[in-house]
């Protein structure tokens, strides 16, 4: 999990979902002023503030944070994360390499969980055995005429994969609240707090944790009987959750 790679693809989409936002919240109060294109357009490009962004955010009406869509690029991510993380439907739409059609007999490398990261070499070394046996039968049949998606089968759940997600700030904000939640296992929350960290990094107003954080940083945890009793601060951004919970990913390359 030390080689996983995240990347917004549109950085503008975030500054264009800050602006849309604003304007569609104030179109609905100024609806009496607008007489002709020209006064929706200065409505449009009129200037706000930091603090609009975080009141306009907070409001209970998601609508007017779903003009804008933003595409975040995962690299190295295994095919684990991908079952996961598709489950997410609503205004989410995702693009992933395909078993099918890409070979990769010779080129396949595999995740590596954070908690093996951590283990001792012996343990390390198990687990490396075990996904380099799947991969060696995966080469053994497409050597034998055996199609990639057929032979497919055999690559282990930790194969490294390529995945596009584009969703609204709304759904990107669910996503993290749910997801960045210790409940969800080391892998999907090590990508999603770096998606939320670069996010955050262009808009800390639109991102800051009390709106999009883990839902016990928002109020109260909403898994119940099934919270890990162990809830997050409210003031931590998601490089301090990387920090307090991954150290072992925040001292280089990560």
């Amino acid at each position: 999990m030390n080689r996983i790679e995240t990347k917004i693809l549109n950085c503008s989409a975030v500054s264009e979902a800050e602006k849309t936002m604003v304007f569609a919240a104030r179109l609905t109060q100024r609806g009496h002023l607008i007489h002709n294109m020209e006064d929706l357009i200065r409505l449009y490009n009129h200037a706000f503030t930091n603090d609009t962004v975080k009141n306009m955010g907070s409001l209970p009406h998601p609508a007017i944070q779903k003009f804008a869509v933003i595409t975040v690029a995962v690299v190295g991510a295994s095919r684990r994360f991908l079952s996961q993380i598709t489950r997410h439907q609503n205004e989410v739409k995702f693009m992933s390499a395909s078993l099918q059609y890409s070979n990769y007999f010779g080129q396949a490398d595999f995740v590596k969980p954070y908690e093996i990261l951590a283990a001792p070499p012996a343990v390390q070394k198990l687990y490396e055995t075990s996904c380099l046996s799947d991969i060696n039968y995966y080469g053994q049949l497409c050597n034998t005429g055996i199609g990639h998606d057929s032979a497919g089968y055999l690559l282990p759940q930790a194969l490294r994969n390529v995945l596009l997600i584009s969703a609204t700030p709304y759904q990107w904000k669910h996503m993290i609240g749910q997801r960045s939640c210790r409940r969800n296992t080391d892998e999907m929350r090590i990508v999603i707090l770096k998606i939320w960290k670069a996010l955050y990094d262009l808009s800390p107003a639109l991102f800051l944790p009390e709106l999009t954080g883990p839902f016990c940083q928002r109020g109260k945890c909403l898994e119940g009987k099934m919270g890990c009793g162990h809830p997050i601060a409210k003031a931590l951004r998601p490089t301090d959750i990387l920090l307090q919970d991954y150290p072992l990913l925040m001292g280089g390359d990560n």
